[in-house]
């Protein structure tokens, strides 16, 4: 059984609480009766061990359930949530899925099946060695959902020792079908913690969850964190039980880390690196104001190849289902990230495809955006490069202001500001003001 491990500790810790759903506790001891129960189901629909399994939902207790009890059914899991319901059809087809299970609000079980042959190569190596999988797929925010592939009892190994953060109260931010929120339902539940799950991620509502349950822990995108700073929700909620902050899945800013810093001086800040392809790496930061990291532990080897950061480790993917690899042909995955080096200490400069070139010189827009962001009038931006016909590229900054100002008055302003603070290059030649800049499905900032 993959899962024995995680079972005797839910049995250990019995009546203590494994999650908060609704604002109702929900014990280790339920948890484990709701397995029992998932176990039934699966076999009253006759579920076969290396079925690929759909399983739509969120932090619910039923999700969990049926997470664990599929992973003992060395099923091929695909978690999905609704802000991937546009890419339904698209990431059935590519997962070749023969089970789709989603949860309602009520924490109820629907089931759809499809006559599905699993015939890639990565899944049918998980079907033969007898290992369930996990199949992530990227929010294809810029082409098509990329599917990695996971061996989950590689994954598991992560979490049979014991967690640092040991009965923490965690908040269940990230999603179900990201990485980050995976890396939280195995990290807080293995080490008798207590998650707090979300109906809305909205700044108030998370502050309100902060303070009703005493969440100890928040894992958050710095997105997310500068729209807290913009709503003031920390002015409105007591959020004085919060231990630490922990950050990741974007490049997070200077202004925003700084302002964080101010407004919560009793939290920690730690940046954690990861990604689908991955995991999550265990990190520190230098300080708790400082962008520089150094990873822990000896899972993961690190080397830096023309700037760009590579990674080697057993928990990394298999591969992808519907890309190239991007591992090396000893084994290294490239991970696509520009990297600064100061002895063991990094910092991301940011994606490579993301990276701006004019007529040669190039820069990331996270290095312009520190910049803009000190700007009194701007509440928040964002940077990409678009095609030009005489540099190749040029730079376009898409901003939220606090006061409205005609579009070539704040040009002005602007270009004044960042003279000396930007190459003349570095400095954005078009601007574009509008109400409000939106984040991404997954609380990300979106570039495109």
């Amino acid at each position: 059984m993959h899962t024995r491990f995680l079972l005797e500790r839910f049995q250990a810790y019995g009546s203590k609480e494994a999650m908060i759903w609704k604002g109702e506790p929900y014990s280790y001891a339920q948890l484990l009766e709701s397995i029992e129960a998932s176990r039934s189901f699966l076999d009253r629909y006759r579920v076969q061990a290396g079925s690929v399994v759909v399983l739509e939902g969120d932090f619910t207790p039923g999700t969990l359930a049926l997470m664990f009890a599929l992973i003992d059914r060395e099923c091929l899991i695909v978690p999905l949530t609704s802000g991937m319901d546009s890419r339904k059809e698209e990431i059935y087809e590519i997962a070749q899925a023969q089970l789709v299970l989603t949860m309602d609000a009520e924490d109820q079980v629907s089931v759809a099946s499809f006559p599905t042959l699993t015939s890639h190569e990565l899944l049918v190596s998980l079907q033969q060695c007898e290992h369930p999988g996990l199949i992530l797929f990227s929010s294809g925010s810029t082409g098509k959902s990329k599917a990695t592939v996971h061996d989950f009892t590689v994954m598991l190994k992560k979490f049979s020792t014991d967690r640092v953060r040991a009965g923490k109260r965690i908040m269940g931010f990230l999603f179900f079908d990201h990485i980050g929120g995976i890396n939280t339902v195995l990290n807080t539940l293995s080490s008798g913690g207590c998650i707090v799950a979300l109906e809305d991620r909205s700044p108030d509502r998370v502050c309100a969850a902060i303070a009703r349950h005493k969440v100890q822990v928040l894992p958050a995108s710095p997105t997310f964190l500068n729209l807290l700073l913009l709503s003031e929700a920390y002015n409105r909620h007591d959020l004085s039980s919060l231990e630490l902050i922990n950050y990741g899945t974007e490049a997070m800013n200077e202004h925003t880390l700084t302002r964080i810093r101010e407004i919560l001086p009793q939290a920690g800040l730690l940046q954690s690196y990861g990604m689908s392809e991955i995991g999550i790496i265990r990190s520190s930061s230098r300080s708790p104001d400082s962008l520089w990291i150094k990873f822990k532990g000896e899972d993961y080897e690190t080397r830096v190849v023309d700037g760009l950061l590579e990674v080697k480790s057993e928990f990394t993917m298999l591969g992808y289902l519907n890309a190239e690899s991007r591992f090396t042909e000893d084994g290294w995955y490239r991970t696509g990230d520009a990297v600064e080096c100061d002895g063991e200490y990094f910092r991301i400069r940011g994606r490579q495809s993301e990276m701006i070139n004019i007529g040669g010189e190039k820069i990331y827009p996270i290095e312009i955006e520190n910049v803009l962001l000190q700007m009194d009038e701007v509440i928040e931006a964002s940077v990409v490069g678009e095609k030009n016909l005489i540099t190749g590229t040029m730079i376009t900054a898409t901003f939220q202001l606090r006061v409205q100002l005609p579009a070539a008055e704040f040009r002005a302003r602007m270009r004044a500001f960042c003279r000396d603070k930007l190459p003349a290059w570095g400095i954005p030649q078009k601007c574009v003001i509008v109400e409000e800049l939106a984040p991404g499905n997954r609380l990300k900032k979106k570039r495109s």
